[in-house]
């Protein structure tokens, strides 16, 4: 048995250690936002945040979020959180989405990169770029991507 605390809530699992944290939200818990792309950590579509960190969840072990607060993309985009209501929305204005199967580890990074610069920063191209990298759009939205992160911060601001 294992116990997670997961948006804001404890949930006690009983699933294998080494079972990555991706298969637990999403088969033990039916938490379904966070996505399966590659299950090497290449593709960025199963971020979660892990204290605060954007993780790669399909190759972290539940072993490794004893103790952790895991944040998924259900509690970014219910519109609690400052930071992720921001990204939401500049998503939505910039019309990023298209398939729509990266959105959520994407919005998980873009969300974990702005909670992490001084308030009030206005982050360069070049630092969003980096932010997101390890992050795949299948669709090639990456000029999109960048400039609703680079709004989110001004909204921010």
């Amino acid at each position: 048995m294992s116990t997670l605390h997961v948006n804001g809530r404890e949930h006690t699992v009983s699933v294998d250690p080494s079972t990555p944290i991706l298969w637990t939200l999403r088969d033990t818990l039916g938490m379904t936002g966070t996505k399966f792309g590659c299950g090497a950590a290449l593709c960025g579509a199963c971020t979660v945040h892990m204290n605060g960190q954007a993780i790669r969840s399909c190759v972290t072990p539940i072993s490794a979020a004893q103790g952790a607060k895991i944040t998924t993309i259900e509690a970014v985009t219910e519109g609690k959180d400052r930071v992720g209501a921001a990204v939401h929305a500049a998503w939505v204005k910039h019309d990023v989405a298209q398939c729509g199967y990266c959105q959520s580890g994407q919005i998980m990074s873009a969300t974990a990169f702005l909670k992490s610069l001084p308030r009030g920063k206005q982050p360069t191209a070049a630092e969003i770029d980096a932010a997101m990298a390890g992050n795949i759009c299948r669709c090639g939205t990456y000029a999109r991507i960048r400039a609703a992160v680079a709004d989110a911060a001004k909204t921010l601001a």
